[in-house]
């Protein structure tokens, strides 16, 4: 129909879902990067729970990361399930995205120990596990249970490790907050199945 915007194939969104994924990855370690450079500035722009004044951390924080084997660690499950989660369509990627974020942060600041810095990726990638292992179920698309399926066998069991209260120099509350809020915007951002068309006969 004239006007309307064309739909993009499943290889444009999966090279835009791409070109973003490793877009995002990249900017993290320019982030270190500047960050060791720096002498380790950047570092501030962590978590610090229940001060009024890191509120305006708490998006900032999604970016940075304490040394290069944090980057590592959170590179390639952003990766590969950021790309999956785009794959849907970007503005509904971002949305996610910024849900997870802000909600994450939020989180880890009102319910992290006292005198504790938080940063890094994770509390997205557990957003996204989450977003990506009920999407399916929540929108009844069996490649998407397909999906959440496999997601959840490869990367299970680290999530149910990094929720873990026992681990010691890691966020457990942030994974948590994450996880829930990834859950969450998997009902928030559903897309609707198409109506069945009427036919007479």
């Amino acid at each position: 129909m004239a006007g309307t915007e064309p739909e993009w194939s499943r290889g444009d969104r999966a090279k835009a879902a791409a070109k973003l994924m490793v877009g995002w990855v990249a900017l993290l370690w320019l982030l270190e990067v500047v960050d060791v450079v720096s002498g380790h500035a950047l570092d501030g722009l962590g978590i610090m729970p229940r001060r009024a004044s890191e509120l305006v951390d708490v998006v900032p924080a999604a970016f940075i990361h304490f040394g290069f084997a944090h980057v590592a660690s959170n590179s390639i499950p952003l990766l590969v399930m950021g790309f999956l989660a785009a794959l849907g369509g970007l503005r509904r990627f971002a949305a996610v995205c910024a849900v997870i974020i802000v909600a994450d942060g939020l989180g880890v600041w009102l319910i992290s120990p006292a005198n504790s810095n938080t940063a890094g990726a994770s509390g997205l990638i557990f957003g996204l596990f989450g977003f990506l292992l009920v999407t399916g179920f929540v929108e009844r698309r069996p490649l998407g249970i397909v999906v959440g399926l496999l997601v959840g066998a490869i990367w299970g069991t680290s999530i149910l490790l990094g929720l873990s209260p026992l681990q010691t120099g890691v966020s457990w509350q942030g994974h948590l907050v994450g996880l829930i809020a990834g859950v969450a915007a998997a009902f928030v951002f559903r897309r609707r199945a198409e109506e069945p068309r009427a036919l007479q006969r």
